[in-house]
């Protein structure tokens, strides 16, 4: 699939050069699943759980380099909002899964557990209040096929797999490789960008591999504000920002006899990013800038993983995984182009803002054991799993955040000190029976204690029943949880703001234990409770034709969620008591909310030889994604200061597409190939300035071929977006006033149409 707008630096270094996605092994309905089960033989299409397969070949035929654009160019239950001007969302985009947030869905790498990124988003953006996995941090080539669980698995994996799993398999060739380097543009000339990429296997010993991969991509600015009828000309920045990625990623395995292996990964990535802030007038600093200026937030964002294990039989038919992974991110951020206006004349251009620091190590050990002999078939597994966690903020430079502090993003100053850690332990139990030909059931359980919030008992129960050779019905029902990640527990900070009015404000985001926001009605945070429920089938009704649909109900008790911004009398008099007279309005985090998330996923695929060696493969998937507030606690201390505001609801409920549905068909005719995607979002209800907007529903055609020079060297491209489709424009006055053309929800972005061109070298 082509995909649509956004990143052109990208596709570099995938497991094949062709766009066809049937060519590709790893994707195809016969691949053998991982994720969700300890049975070695379930397939996509045998799997008694919804789970979709996307390989390298279905990524590179976006066009995109960055994993998260990629994922959600071929899944209708990945979304991946383009915030713009959101300082955090926007240099550190995240995935959701089925419209819910991003900390609802857990990342897996090579089944292993992956790190949050330590950048907690605390603006008025898609996934608000949450600290999401940055799949960005990922080198696209490293990445052999992506399997997504579209269904909760929190009784296998503990907290976070509420909406589902994502787990992210590495290439593990030992020998091979390509190389590819590519460019891109947008229609109106900006968001240039580039991408080199390159992937290499070697053997290792007489049984093992070891595989390297690298990437660096670079992306330019791209702006679609309008014109700001106070000056006449374009003062905003609104698009994506300007980036700059390095990133490498081995992974090895070992014999170290006939029945025993070690193995490991390690990805590190360095990303350097720019966006701007909201205009600021000439009246803001006219000594420093007479014309205005868009303040510019510059993280440098390191992410590094490091996993480790060793696996093999124990005897008695037992199988052994022990492995310790460990995932560490570091974000430094400077304000460029800004002032503290407090110091007029004399005060500097440009801070540093301080740091974030997130940290995990994982160890975790299974057994398992094939049940062959008991009833028809089936599986045993038990585990246990120690996880320890840290999170730190630095202050910035006391200029930074002193009087106000610099425009745009304040430096890091929090009330409370911020170096806090918990740990993590986890058992559980996974028995998986046949106890007929046609009969498949797994029954699943799962405790898990935390050091800071207590204890959560989890299960989970799936039955598939085969009732022709050409149809089955599946289903599962269980229950999950999430727990407050140290990130909603202590974030603190304070950014500046324009209001609706146009004034600029200060927002203070206070830690639950702080007398500020316990005072506003605040309460510790307690773990999200979830139960959820699906039924579906699968049909197979011809050779190379696979049919599935599934229902699905997620609730949510206790969902954890950023408040809206408070303010009034009530609140400044708190903050005055407090000694804060820099700050004019509150949030803090609260489970406040109830929630159901409810809808359904239909796919159709088929592969099959068309005529003279030419070979056809077409693909739809199509999922409605329906949340609503069921529950909203009033505040314990203020009733007339509601805890979740019209913004902050629709943020959680309703500002994702309602549905979504992806298809494309790929030709593959040696030396060419070629695939048309349709991508169609559905229609979004937001407050992006506080009054209920609804945006219409929009639909992308995307283009792109490729052609076999000399067996080694393929060059490919393609049009995304070749309709030149944008979100529609926010209205009102607040907002067009001062050329503020688009929201920060678009599922596609505002870049409108762009182009690539990719050359492929592959040995």
């Amino acid at each position: 699939m082509l995909g649509r707008i956004g990143r052109f630096s990208v596709a570099a270094g995938l497991a094949g050069f062709s766009a066809a996605a049937h060519a590709d092994e790893a994707g195809s309905p016969e691949t053998v699943i991982v994720t969700g089960t300890h049975v070695a033989s379930y397939t996509q299409e045998t799997s008694p759980s919804p789970i979709s397969v996307y390989d390298a070949g279905q990524f590179a035929a976006t066009g995109f380099s960055d994993l998260g654009q990629a994922l959600e160019a071929v899944s209708p239950a990945i979304n991946f909002p383009h915030s713009a001007t959101t300082p955090s969302a926007a240099n550190t985009r995240a995935i959701t899964m089925r419209g819910m947030s991003p900390d609802e869905v857990l990342v897996l790498v090579n089944g292993k557990r992956w790190q949050t990124s330590a950048v907690l988003d605390f603006n008025s953006s898609v996934g608000r209040g949450s600290a999401p996995y940055d799949l960005g941090a990922i080198p696209l080539s490293a990445i052999d096929h992506v399997e997504v669980l579209e269904d909760s698995a929190a009784a296998q994996y503990g907290s976070d797999a509420i909406a589902g799993v994502v787990n992210i398999i590495l290439k593990s060739n030992d020998h091979g490789g390509l190389a590819s380097a590519q460019a891109g543009i947008t229609d109106e000339g900006d968001g240039a960008g580039f991408d080199l990429a390159a992937s290499q296997g070697f053997t290792l010993g007489d049984e093992g591999h070891l595989t390297l991969s690298a990437d660096i991509r670079h992306q330019d600015i791209t702006n679609r504000a309008g014109i700001d009828p106070r000056f006449g000309r374009v003062t905003g920045q609104i698009g994506d920002p300007r980036s700059f990625d390095i990133g490498i990623a081995a992974d090895a395995g070992y014999a170290l006899d006939r029945t025993w292996q070690a193995y490991g990964s390690l990805i590190v990535s360095r990303r350097l990013s720019q966006s701007g802030a909201q205009y600021r007038t000439p009246s803001v600093a006219p000594a420093l800038y007479p014309n205005g200026f868009v303040p510019q937030t510059r993280p440098l964002i390191w992410d590094s993983t490091a996993i480790t294990g060793l696996r093999g039989e124990l005897g008695g038919g037992f199988h052994l995984d022990v492995s310790n992974s460990f995932g560490f991110t570091d974000a430094h951020f400077d304000v460029k182009n800004t002032a503290n206006v407090a110091l007029g004349a004399a005060s500097p251009r440009q801070f540093y803002a301080g740091s974030e620091q997130y940290w995990q190590d994982d160890v975790a050990a299974t057994v398992s054991r094939d049940l062959d002999d008991v009833l028809m078939a089936g599986n045993i597994a038990a585990g246990l799993e120690f996880r320890r966690e840290h999170y730190a903020i630095a202050e910035g430079a006391p200029l930074s955040y002193q009087q106000g502090g610099a425009q745009g993003f304040p430096g890091f100053a929090p009330r409370l000190p911020v170096d806090e850690a918990r740990s993590a332990f986890g058992t559980f139990l996974d028995l998986s029976l046949d106890p007929a030909p046609w009969l498949v059931t797994d029954l699943a359980g799962r405790y898990d204690h935390y050091s800071d919030f207590g204890d959560a008992l989890t299960w989970k129960g799936t039955a598939r029943a085969n009732v022709t050779g050409w149809l089955a019905f599946r289903g599962a029902l269980g229950t999950g949880f999430r727990a407050p990640s140290l990130q909603q527990q202590y974030f603190s900070s304070v950014v500046s703001q324009i209001n609706p009015a146009g004034m600029i404000v200060h927002t203070g985001t206070y830690q639950v234990g702080d007398p500020i926001a316990a005072a506003l009605g605040a309460r510790p945070l307690k773990a999200e409770q979830s139960h959820n429920y699906t039924a579906g089938a699968v049909v197979t009704p011809l050779p190379g034709l696979s049919l599935s649909g599934d229902w699905y109900e997620i609730d949510v008790h206790n969902r954890i969620a950023l408040s809206d911004t408070m303010t009034g009398a009530e609140v400044l008099a708190v903050l005055a008591a407090a000694g804060v007279g820099d700050v004019q309005q509150v949030q803090f985090f609260t489970n406040a909310a109830d929630t159901r998330t409810r809808g359904y996923d239909v796919s159709a695929d088929y592969a099959a030889d068309v005529w003279q060696g030419a070979a056809l493969d077409a693909r739809l998937q199509y999922g409605q994604y329906r949340t609503q507030l069921r529950h909203l606690d009033a505040n314990p201390v203020i009733p007339g200061l509601p805890l979740l505001g019209t913004t902050s609801k629709a943020l959680l409920v309703s500002a994702q597409p309602m549905d979504k549905l992806t298809s494309a068909i790929t030709l593959d005719w040696a030396p060419v190939s070629a695939t048309v995607s349709v991508d169609h979002y559905g229609p979004w209800v937001s407050a992006p300035i506080g009054v209920i907007q609804h945006f219409g529903s929009k639909t992308l055609l995307n283009l792109s071929a490729g052609f076999d020079v000399t067996g080694t060297v393929t060059v490919s491209g393609g049009i995304e977006n070749v309709t030149d489709q944008y979100p529609d424009r926010l209205v009102g006055a607040a907002v067009t006033g001062i050329g503020f053309t688009y929201g920060e929800e678009s599922p596609f972005g505002v870049n409108g149409r762009s182009y690539f061109l990719r050359v492929t070298l592959k040995n």
